[in-house]
């Protein structure tokens, strides 16, 4: 995850080294990202590997855009395990982005680039051009509180939906115990006409929410179908989380295997 405006840019970013990990921390003890330096490309972090499941929605992306690069886990996967796509990161902090050497993070070239943008201001002023540009969208941008308004409210979820093509899909990390919790999964069923589903139990205190764009003309594409598929199977009573995080250990198997043939 990476830390966005309101955080004080006199809280500098800490870069642990112990063994054959290596961690990103803005508080010391609270782990932002993780990275083994043996297996660089492999997801740490029980919350990123369930954001990869964004693939069971769009298994090819042409173009994945992120917001926040943190120690930038997911964007070496994606760079390694999606070829085909184009990868765009945003990232708010020039001393985090200043770290993507030690985090390994790929140099920018034709198909992978960070831009130090102000996420909310980028997607704005993308959005105002009416052009859908993006498969997959991947937020995971916090402060100090949990997740700040600018990358939550409605106005962001709306320009995010007007920058997915039809049957993209919006992959969100939510934290259950955020104040502003339900308010965000208003916000994002009302940007996306109601279209959603999550992952509860994949990771922790994370709660995983896929949005999918798709208008009544899209209905019957493959991100809205699954996408109805596993929110009727969504239930408020409490669930073991074994069986969600099995299932998303055999996406990133799948993923990966899918990566060695290509």
């Amino acid at each position: 995850m990476a830390y966005t405006r309101s955080m004080p840019e006199t809280i500098k970013p800490l870069v642990r080294t112990e063994g054959d990990r290596r961690t990103l921390e803005f508080t010391p003890g609270d782990i932002q990202s993780e990275m083994r330096l043996s297996r660089p490309h492999a997801l740490v972090l029980a919350y990123a590997r369930a954001m990869m499941c964004f693939a069971l929605f769009v298994p090819r992306p042409r173009h994945i855009l992120m917001v926040g690069l943190g120690g930038g886990s997911m964007a070496r996967f994606c760079y390694r395990h999606f070829p085909q796509a184009r990868i765009t990161v945003l990232e708010l902090r020039a001393d985090v982005i200043a770290l993507r050497e030690q985090f390994m993070v790929p140099p920018d070239d034709a198909r992978f680039q960070v831009v130090h943008a102000d996420a909310a201001v980028w997607m704005a002023r993308a959005a105002a051009g009416h052009e859908a540009i993006a498969d997959v969208i991947v937020v995971d941008g916090f402060d100090e509180a949990g997740l700040p308004p600018a990358l939550s409210g409605l106005a962001f979820y709306r320009d995010c939906r007007r920058l997915l093509l039809p049957g993209g899909v919006l992959a969100a990390n939510v934290f259950t115990y955020d104040p502003r919790h339900d308010a965000v999964l208003d916000a994002l069923g009302a940007a996306f006409d109601g279209r959603t589903c999550r992952l509860d139990k994949a990771a922790g205190n994370n709660r995983i929410v896929f949005a999918v764009a798709a208008s009544r003309r899209h209905a019957g594409c493959r991100a809205a179908r699954l996408q109805r598929f596993l929110a009727a199977r969504q239930t408020p009573r409490p669930a073991p989380g074994l069986p969600e995080r099995l299932a998303v250990r055999l996406v990133l198997a799948w993923i990966a295997w899918r990566a060695v043939l290509a």
